[in-house]
């Protein structure tokens, strides 16, 4: 009899990094009762996620908190960054990329789409530059996510995921079973389809009042349903969304409200 071996996929995790809308939590200057919170989960730095197997480390996006995150978590390495869109609150960190340039080859790889790398080469002009470039100043090499196309890091397919943030276009991501969504407002049917048998969502909720370029708690449940991942988790949380424990109290069994440090397997 012939002996089919079937590649086992390896499980990784996921680590929350940050879990805040752009202004984090708390806000700089309010006394919203969620900002003076005394629970550690309503504190929220900006929005990112750390993937771990094997030996590798992917971070999706870098923001202004990268350097306290890499730091809180102990990431000794980075073999890449993969950017949702180019706005601060995902990409301005990146001048902190630095001392993984300095420990490894010379620079970090990025994945992104060329609008955003237009967009970076404007705002970190001097990270880019050819010409008279600092010596201080961090490299990237630039892999261009091109026509929603797949691509491979650390040995696992990504598909890229369309969505928009009001009317820019954002990319969300699924890797094996498990797939990132942040800053979506609307996504097409076609997009959903995608997702679709994914184990672990995780999608952005900001508040409950509407707004013109995030879901709300109501949409994002809605968009979760029409998903049915197993498990799903909420992400670039506003104060105004309310407190963690009593938001975290009233969700389905199969939804959760994610926090700054929680770590999860896929």
């Amino acid at each position: 009899n012939t002996v089919i071996f079937v590649p086992m996929k390896l499980p990784y995790s996921v680590t929350f990094l940050g879990t805040g809308t752009s202004q984090g939590i708390p806000v700089i200057g309010s006394e919203h009762p969620v900002c003076l919170s005394k629970n550690p989960k309503d504190k929220r730095l900006r929005v990112s996620v750390l993937l771990q197997w094997d030996d590798y480390n992917y971070v999706i996006d870098c923001g202004p908190d990268f350097r306290t995150q890499m730091l809180r978590n102990n990431v000794k390495h980075l073999n890449a960054v993969l950017l949702t869109h180019d706005h601060s609150d995902h990409t301005a960190g990146l001048d902190d990329i630095r001392p993984f340039c300095f420990k490894q080859s010379g620079f970090v790889t990025f994945y992104a789409e060329p609008k955003v790398y237009e967009a970076l080469h404007k705002r970190f002009e001097y990270i880019f530059t050819s010409e008279n470039k600092y010596p201080g100043a961090p490299t990237i090499k630039e892999e261009e996510i091109l026509n929603l196309e797949n691509f491979r890091i650390g040995g696992k397919t990504v598909i890229p995921i369309r969505s928009l943030h009001n009317n820019l276009p954002v990319l969300g991501f699924r890797i094996e079973g498990f797939t990132y969504l942040t800053d979506v407002k609307t996504i097409s049917l076609s997009e959903i389809e995608k997702i679709k048998g994914t184990d672990v969502l995780v999608v952005n909720a900001l508040r409950e009042a509407p707004h013109p370029s995030h879901l709300t708690l109501s949409e994002a449940l809605e968009l979760i349903e029409k998903i049915q991942p197993k498990k799903a988790y909420l992400t670039h949380i506003s104060h105004l969304l309310g407190f963690h424990d009593e938001v975290e109290a009233k969700l389905p069994a199969n939804v959760h409200l994610a926090y700054d440090g929680l770590k999860i397997k896929i």
